[in-house]
């Protein structure tokens, strides 16, 4: 197959989420939801704690870590999207289609990356109204750096959905894995506030390095180190994702 047969599919698939997602957006609101009220109710509890953990701007700490909560977190369930298709035959009738497996799942992952990247750039946008002060280069790419590991999440979550083909089985191990993300990555308080035995186990979680790169990229001196584990780590969760995304979605329509 050549290249451009590949997007085209790929493209069509993409076509067809998205005019699906545009006509129910209930989880595209629900999904930007959260993220904002943490933003709204949340962040003006941190701005007497900021020069605890060395920063000037309360909003300029917590945007970041909500960037990686919306992104990674939430494309966590769009595998549920995938059972629903399957359950109703949407899956069974692509795999009679001439389409490559690979751009069945592409198509639905340029979706995912299409509704995080507005929602992200939302959040963004109110966080700047909220008193966020951050550099805007700085700013748009840690908004690349944590799409990239949403569409690790998204990949992950459509390769579980399509193993399991049930959501009492996705929901609990989904809820399992939100967990420990959402303590252990520093998306709400750093993870230096931690007890010892607690930072050092944060250490074995990739998600922090993406949190602590995306947060150091909005300051206004990154540090180069931090930045560049962040974007190696979201690069490899990105094509770790897609490896097991695609593989899974071959097998299950072969």
């Amino acid at each position: 197959m050549s290249i451009s047969t590949f997007f085209r599919e790929s493209f069509i698939v993409y076509r067809r989420q998205l005019r699906m997602n545009l006509r129910n957006p209930t989880w595209i609101i629900i999904g930007l939801l959260q993220p904002v009220m943490y933003l709204v109710f949340f962040g003006p509890l941190l701005k007497p704690l900021t020069a605890q953990f060395g920063a000037t701007n309360a909003y300029t700490f917590f945007v970041p870590g909500l960037l990686v909560q919306l992104t990674v977190v939430g494309a966590m369930f769009v595998g549920f999207g995938v059972i629903a298709e399957w359950r109703d035959g949407v899956i069974e009738a692509e795999r009679v289609t001439p389409a490559s497996r690979t751009a069945l799942l592409c198509g639905r992952l340029m979706r995912d990356v299409t509704q995080l990247g507005v929602q992200s750039i939302l959040l963004v946008v109110l966080g700047y109204a909220m008193g966020m002060k951050a550099p805007l280069g700085g700013a748009i790419l840690g908004v690349i750096i944590t799409l990239f590991a949403g569409a690790a999440s998204a990949a992950a979550s459509n390769a579980v959905a399509l193993t399991s083909k049930s959501e009492d089985v996705m929901a609990p191990l989904t809820n399992m894995l939100i967990m420990p993300i959402m303590l252990l990555s520093g998306i709400i308080l750093p993870m230096t506030l931690a007890p010892s035995w607690l930072e050092r186990l944060s250490a074995f979680m990739p998600t922090r390095y993406i949190v602590d790169a995306v947060r150091a990229m909005f300051g206004d001196n990154p540090d180069t180190s931090t930045v560049t584990w962040g974007i190696l780590w979201s690069l490899v969760l990105f094509f770790a994702g897609i490896w097991w995304g695609t593989r899974t979605f071959r097998k299950e329509n072969s």
